[in-house]
């Protein structure tokens, strides 16, 4: 049953960064790419990876489903009760729980912060340049 759990938190955190990575291809990076003038590799990005285009048209359900992944993620790690408590080594190292653990915080932080810059890219970048006139 440990095992499960352990394949459930561990598919929620892989399919967290993925979508997180997926809000900053569709958005972020083009939207970079663009404002420094290097609308040629735009092209060729969506020229070489078809699915940019799928990204970039249903980006509501690509930010949608990264947000909700990220937050259940976030909710697994902090919100409820520790379920699994790392064992101590009797030497004080750090276990292969206690490391496994302190990667999973870092990539949900990650994570996060992609999503955040998808988010910025995506919705507000626009409505900032148009508002101060750039």
């Amino acid at each position: 049953m440990e095992v499960l759990k352990s394949l459930k938190q561990d598919f929620v955190s892989i399919a967290s960064l993925f979508t997180s990575v997926s809000t900053l291809l569709c958005c972020a990076l083009p939207s970079l790419l663009v404002a420094v003038g290097m609308g040629a590799v735009v092209a060729g990005m969506v020229s070489d990876f078809h699915a940019l285009i799928w990204f970039s048209k249903y980006k509501e359900w690509t930010f949608l489903a990264a947000g909700i992944l990220i937050g259940f993620n976030f909710w697994l790690f902090y919100g409820r009760k520790r379920d699994q408590v790392c064992e101590i080594d009797e030497y004080g190292n750090e276990t292969p729980c206690d490391t496994a653990a302190r990667w999973s915080k870092i990539i949900l932080w990650i994570s996060f912060g992609l999503y955040l810059l998808g988010l910025f890219s995506a919705y507000l970048l626009l409505p900032i340049q148009q508002f101060l006139g750039l």
